[in-house]
């Protein structure tokens, strides 16, 4: 194949995610070196490069660089894995290094590549023997979404089968590239330098007290004895996290050593950051390159193949990377920290130049297989081979999707103890570790006056239970409902979010108008009185509709309840002075932003217009409603919650993940009161769009509601279902359903009242 030869296959654009130079280390260079290698070798593919920003504005990118990701901002993971979905690319391959990615031991990439459906191939530069716990969380996410893995060694496939149970045939041996020079004789290349007549001995990259410079020195003077002319040239400038640290103290330290050792003369500090062609000139002229780098588990190693690619005779210690490049007498490999051993095995070379003519051969021989076009071939192929594979989706029994499911209570009840309902799950099996939450005993508090079919005796029983974890949230003191509690029964504060303060006090209203026993509905009464005054305190726009939302029900049971009266009043003139704020020529809502339960806020002004006699409200909340379905109806005309990762993105069109089932059951109820203020059939067929949602017409054509047991999926991701299933989303589809069998009589009796069952 010619060095233009076409791509392999389909492969013509992929995403490169890293870091890039000018940013100075090692894995910018590799990046670099990457970047430059596809496009040389294959000039058709499209290669956009994604860097990693460490210090966002402080450096000059070239125009190769199609974004920057600033390494602490979470968000800007987000954005580029969009970028990449929309720019048509085939695949991703990341260069991964611990230390580069933000998040708890660079967590932030796997936020990235669980927002794309992407194939992926990773690049490991490090793998640890022993991870921390963080460490061997972030990897192994990485492994299970990665296609393929690259290692430099193959001891590198060896650890991540005994570390992570990795299969071996996923991962891939690819050596580190490096450019292509003819050899030259060392002595040809001194005088550039002015080292005309010494023996060089060279190490070079950033200077660090990981590169194990020392060991070196120590070894001088033992060299210097039998050789005056040595000289080590120890190339690189200090590593910048170091010189933010500690500036050239470090550096400052391996001068006074030498000075100590008196081997000032033997050795030459070339403090700079030298470009690749610099570089290569520099080891040309060395007779003799060192790495003494003092980590066992060191798999990778740029240094190490330049200067095998460049011919020369490497002393070493035994690293890994280096026992595998240097075997078969590629070069010779010392003890850790053996500064004897480094002065014996260079003064050996030194003093026989045919051993070192033929360990050069064998080296420069060796560095050919390296090349970067041969990488470049390497890995175009592997992408190719993973071309058509996606992350894979659990695979579902589809629902009917003509169907409305019936009331279901097993999924709440499997949730379920003595205490309330807990909130979160691991797949289905509930996860005592985060304990409840008021929010979902009060959505479980309203389920139980709605859902049927169930047992009288079972209805009672679940309804004092959720019943008494809302009482016992009651703190008289705070004059606030706590939110959270621990496994264990104890609170985790003194109140809780204003949000959770107003759907406890919806929870009461609903309780007070629509509990099957009065015993229920006097308690919820009472406690209302007592404390729905909390909310003339509120800020949130949602505390406050949730707390309308109460009000509109306790008002409908009893007509003259004068506090809820001046709840819906006050927070309804407020929900139109903010739309009247917000409001923009393509934008009808309450806030320059969306958020979560977000048909709330219109079912709030419609359910209020209609308890106090308001045409106004009621009008500002079908216009509002009307365009918040608009935003989360799908191109192919489905419905399409908004996405999670819109949330705090002013006045910008939603974004489609994740996709969360409190969003369809809101929009269900608000479209419910929107056919109870008008009458209009539109509304029942926007509230069975969004109840279809559930069951599989949705943008992954999968199925979130579990019609064997009732339980139903924590969301939608770019890639697949969220398994979990928790409190939230179970009681979601279980209101849905009786929201949507509810609007269903009543659509059919407006129709046809002949018809209408009970």
């Amino acid at each position: 194949m010619t060095r233009t030869s076409p791509l392999p296959d389909r492969v013509d654009h992929i995403a490169l995610v890293g870091n890039f130079l000018p940013r100075k280390c090692g894995l910018a260079t590799f990046t670099t070196d990457c970047y430059q290698a596809l496009r040389t070798r294959f000039p058709d593919m499209r290669v956009d490069v994604y860097a990693m920003d460490d210090r966002p504005g402080a450096y000059a990118f070239p125009p190769a660089v199609t974004a920057t990701i600033p390494q602490d901002d979470r968000a800007a993971y987000l954005d580029a894995a969009r970028a990449i979905d929309a720019s048509g690319a085939q695949a991703i391959w990341v260069q991964h290094e611990y230390g580069i990615y933000g998040g708890s031991a660079g967590e932030h990439l796997i936020a990235l590549l669980d927002r794309t459906g992407l194939p992926v191939i990773a690049t490991l530069h490090t793998v640890l023997e022993a991870p921390n716990s963080d460490e061997r969380r972030v990897m192994e996410a990485l492994l299970r979404r990665a296609a393929r893995v690259i290692v430099m060694a193959e001891k590198g496939r060896d650890i991540l089968r005994r570390a992570h149970g990795v299969d071996p045939r996923k991962v891939v041996v690819i050596p580190h590239g490096v450019p292509d020079r003819a050899y030259v004789d060392p002595d040809s290349m001194k005088s550039r330098f002015g080292w005309d007549g010494r023996q060089v001995i060279l190490t070079f990259g950033l200077l660090a007290p990981s590169k194990g410079i020392e060991t070196v020195i120590e070894a001088l003077p033992q060299v210097a004895a039998k050789h005056p002319d040595a000289l080590y040239v120890i190339l690189g400038a200090t590593h910048p996290n170091l010189v933010a640290h500690e500036g050239e103290a470090y550096r400052d330290r391996l001068h006074a050593l030498a000075a100590q050792l008196g081997v000032e003369r033997h050795i030459a500090f070339v403090n700079a950051f030298v470009d690749q062609d610099e570089l290569l000139d520099y080891l040309q002229a060395a007779d003799i390159y060192a790495t003494p780098y003092p980590n066992p588990a060191q798999i990778t190693s740029g240094t190490l193949s330049y200067a095998v690619a460049m011919g020369k005779p490497v002393v070493s210690t035994p690293y890994v990377h280096a026992t595998e490049i240097l075997a078969d007498n590629h070069g010779v490999l010392v003890p850790f920290g053996d500064s004897s051993a480094f002065a014996e095995a260079i003064g050996a070379l030194l003093d026989d130049g045919d051993a070192r003519a033929e360990m050069a051969r064998r080296a420069y021989a060796r560095g050919r297989t390296m090349i970067w076009p041969r990488i470049a071939e390497a890995v175009a192929t592997l992408i190719d081979a993973v071309r058509d594979t996606r992350p894979p989706r659990l695979v579902v029994n589809p629902t009917s999707r003509a169907t409305v499911l019936a009331g279901d209570f097993r999924a709440v009840e499997r949730m379920s103890d003595a205490t309330g309902m807990l909130q979160h799950s691991i797949y289905a099996v509930p996860d005592r570790r985060h304990g409840y939450c008021i929010d979902d005993n009060a959505r479980a508090l309203i389920l139980m006056h709605r859902i049927d079919p169930i047992d009288a005796s079972e209805r009672d029983r679940w309804t004092s239970i959720y019943a008494a974890f809302v009482q016992f949230a009651w703190n008289p003191d705070a004059r606030r409902f706590r939110n959270f509690m621990r496994s264990d029964r104890s609170w985790c504060e003194d109140e809780g979010s204003e949000d959770s303060n107003g759907r406890t006090l919806w929870a009461l209203g609903v309780t007070a108008a629509e509990a099957r026993d009065v015993k229920y509905r006097d308690w919820a009464r009472v406690l209302f009185d007592q404390t729905a005054s909390i909310a003339f305190d509120f800020g949130s726009p949602r505390a406050r509709a949730f707390a309308m939302l109460g009000a509109a029900a306790m008002l409908d049971a009893h007509p003259g309840h004068a506090l809820s009266r001046t709840l819906l009043e006050r927070f309804g003139e407020e929900l139109v002075s903010l739309l009247d704020a917000a409001r923009r020529p393509e934008w009808e809502w309450f806030e320059i932003v969306l958020a979560y339960d977000n048909a709330r806020l219109p079912e709030a002004l419609i359910r209020a217009g209609r308890a106090l006699d308001r045409p106004d409200f009621v009008a500002c909340g079908l216009s509002t409603l009307s365009w918040i379905v608009g935003q989360q109806t799908s191109p192919e005309g489905r419905f399409r919650a908004v996405g999670t990762e819109s949330f705090g993105r002013a006045y910008a069109d939603p974004m489609p993940f994740d996709q969360q089932p409190l969003e369809a059951q809101a929009t269900i109820d608000a479209c419910a009161a929107a056919f109870d203020a008008k009458g209009e059939a539109r509304w029942v067929d926007e509230a069975h769009r969004a109840y279809r949602w559930y069951l599989g017409q949705n943008d992954l054509d999968l199925p979130l509601a579990s019609a064997a047991d009732g339980g139903c999926f924590d969301g939608l991701t770019p890639h697949g279902l969220n398994r979990n299933q928790g409190a939230e989303s179970i009681l979601a589809l279980q209101l849905a359903n009786c929201a949507i069998s509810a609007l269903s009589r009543r659509a059919q009796f407006v129709a046809d009242p002949g018809k209408a069952v009970a």
